[in-house]
């Protein structure tokens, strides 16, 4: 059967296609392209009209009941797209760097000229491998155990994340904890701090990997996030969100 695909905005019919019960929308989305577009699947929505949602990829067309014959598809252009790994480790990535090319400045006073400090004490040595550490991890975890629902986002989306990431996470907190003074900061408080620290990072990962094991690998399921075998996850009985509560801990 034939389905015309419109400009969401003016209703103007932009192609006609050929599509069976069997094909998907990303097999229409496949058709568009060859007849008439330069976009690319994940940049392209359909919907069956203005106020509906955006129909899924993976859905069939004979799965749709209101789609018949001469029925129409209105079509948006969602704009430049990136991959969500990709958005991920550039938000990761630049923290790790402008902290270390501020700690690693041997001569404090170029960066601050009232201090007569040239090295880093225990403390912020400290908070330099916790911080890093911290974003390595997330790294990895984007590299080797996150499964996104979603292949890509827009290409805005990078922009205001990075901004958040490098400007506030990267420089205020590289500043404030890098800066050439000698902390005096007691013992019992740094090592309980670093404590806290380990069991919120620790707890951190445990969802994520719970989150993993609960998408198998090549698809988008999603199911009610439910405790496992580890200690750290029966924290999904008490919040919503267990992966940023112990986020927010370390």
């Amino acid at each position: 059967m034939k389905i015309d695909i419109a400009n969401g905005k003016t209703g103007k019919t932009l192609v006609v296609v050929d599509v069976t019960k069997s094909d998907t929308i990303l097999d229409v989305k496949k058709k568009h392209i060859k007849l008439k577009t330069h976009l690319y699947p994940t940049r392209m929505s359909y919907k069956l009209s203005l106020k509906d949602k955006t129909l899924a990829e993976d859905v069939k067309i004979g799965d749709i009941e209101t789609l018949t014959d001469g029925s129409v598809l209105y079509f948006k252009d969602l704009g430049p797209q990136i991959g969500w790994g990709t958005v991920f480790l550039a938000e990761y990535i630049g923290p790790i760097a402008m902290y270390l090319v501020f700690y690693c400045s041997a001569d404090c006073t170029y960066i601050y000229p009232d201090s007569k400090q040239s090295g880093h004490n225990f403390v912020q040595k400290l908070a330099m491998g916790c911080y890093v550490g911290h974003y390595v991890k997330r790294v990895l975890e984007t590299i080797f155990v996150h499964r996104f629902s979603k292949a890509t986002m827009p290409i805005g989306n990078l922009f205001k994340n990075c901004t958040y990431y490098w400007g506030f996470l990267g420089l205020y907190l590289t500043l404030s904890t890098t800066r050439c003074i000698q902390y005096q900061v007691p013992k019992t408080q740094v090592y309980v701090g670093l404590g806290i620290y380990l069991f919120g990072e620790l707890g951190n990962l445990s969802t994520h990997l719970a989150f993993k094991n609960m998408r198998p690998a090549g698809t988008k399921t999603r199911v009610i996030p439910r405790p496992n075998g580890n200690p750290f996850c029966l924290l999904f009985n008490l919040v919503s969100c267990p992966n940023y509560t112990y986020e927010a801990i370390s």
